[in-house]
């Protein structure tokens, strides 16, 4: 969806494709069918946004063939789609029966994980609209936290400067400007934004920066409004937003039960309580774990989040409860003023097919139906803070 802030920037939100398993191209046309179009007509608009997700080697196959990008970008257009980011974060089978850890792999001390995103970008650049300012990719936070030492953060930051100036190759070939933004999440080398002013300051800012995912930021327990002065003030730019909320729990020990239906195989659930707000390391093991089955064996101290992306318009039922409260506070904290904060953000709920059974999606219309509603959630939440739609796409979404 196209939003206009007060300041006059043009505010793109979408929706992330990561919550679709398809990992080829004939796969990913076959999904926008399945789910984009509905939603694009759910919400009565003549044009949806996509944030793509893209595989390695799709991603890599489509960079190698310039008759292949102008086909998805060709078919694109012929469903009213459109994009301006994709998701550089996982690498492959991101939808698999057991993720976990795998998530993180290769990282960012890989010749790999270099030339996936640089292969994305130049992608990115053949699949943006004409009118569109930019582009964005969002990528892991460097690494998982262990193991990591000072030749692994060396060849973190050669891997770094290589993407810049591959970056500021691809924009002299093709004219288009791609940003890459490292996400902090829970249990990474860049967990925080403290972390993230620390470690990633120093960085080309005029083509890379942060990824804020908001649900991660809840995590960590931090104020958003802090958290965006922290990186103003290291010089980091948000490149790109992640409207998300995380499962939230005021009292652990008496929502045991509820939170054990919570408990699945598939993704890392890092689990965080308030206590970690005062650490520099919010992964103390002492207000910490990295899966809700351990916080919840190890009867970590509460109140507890929980790294579990929730659908935005229907939070867990009590004795639970969501993030929703930083979710908006984050959103004031960048719109409500003269200058709009970020300009793409993305909903990021690829959680749809692991939640408890009573919450979990038994179709594709009804995944595609709460999609919908997520995103004109996310919208009136913006709408709410003064960003106005364009009537022509209100309800169109573009990542």
């Amino acid at each position: 969806m196209r939003l206009r802030h007060a300041g006059g920037e043009t505010v793109h939100l979408g929706y992330c494709t990561n919550v679709h398993p398809a990992e080829d191209l004939a796969g990913i046309l076959a999904q926008l069918d399945t789910y984009a179009v509905p939603v694009r007509q759910s919400l009565g608009s003549d044009l949806l946004g996509l944030g793509l997700w893209l595989a390695a080697p799709v991603a890599a196959e489509l960079a190698a063939d310039p008759t292949l990008r102008r086909r998805l970008r060709a078919e694109l257009d012929a469903r009213g789609l459109e994009v301006v980011t994709l998701n550089g974060f996982p690498y492959a089978a991101f939808q698999a029966p057991v993720v976990k850890q795998d998530v993180y792999h290769p990282d960012w001390t890989t010749e790999q994980r270099l030339t996936y995103t640089l292969d994305l970008a130049r992608v990115l650049a053949d699949l943006l609209p004409d009118d569109a300012a930019r582009g964005s990719i969002s990528t892991l936070p460097l690494a998982w936290r262990q193991p990591w030492d000072s030749d692994m953060a060396d060849a973190a930051r050669r891997r770094l400067d290589q993407l810049a100036a591959g970056l500021a190759a691809m924009q002299r070939d093709t004219g288009r400007e791609v940003r890459v933004a490292f996400e902090p999440e829970p249990g990474c080398v860049v967990e925080s934004t403290g972390q993230a002013a620390a470690l990633l300051s120093g960085m080309d800012t005029d083509r890379l920066g942060v990824c804020l995912d908001l649900a991660h930021l809840a995590c960590a327990w931090e104020e958003p409004a802090a958290a965006l002065d922290r990186l103003r003030a290291a010089g980091l730019p948000v490149v790109k937003v992640q409207v998300s909320a995380a499962v939230e729990a005021a009292d652990p020990a008496g929502g045991a039960d509820a939170l054990r239906r919570w408990v699945e195989p598939r993704f890392l659930h890092q689990t965080r309580g308030a206590g970690c707000a005062h650490l520099a390391d919010p992964a103390d093991a002492a207000y910490a774990a990295d899966d809700l089955d351990e916080a919840l064996d190890r009867k970590l101290p509460g109140p507890w989040r929980v790294h579990y992306h929730v659908p935005l318009h229907a939070p867990p039922e009590e004795p639970l409860g969501s993030t929703l409260p930083v979710l908006r506070a984050a959103l004031r904290a960048l719109f409500d003023g003269p200058v709009a904060g970020c300009d793409h953000l993305d909903v990021e709920t690829y959680t749809w097919g692991v939640l408890p059974a009573a919450r979990r999606p038994g179709t594709d219309a009804e995944l595609a139906a709460g999609i919908a509603a997520e995103l004109a959630f996310a919208r009136d939440e913006l709408v709410g803070l003064g960003l106005t739609t364009n009537q022509n796409v209100s309800m169109g979404v573009t990542r």
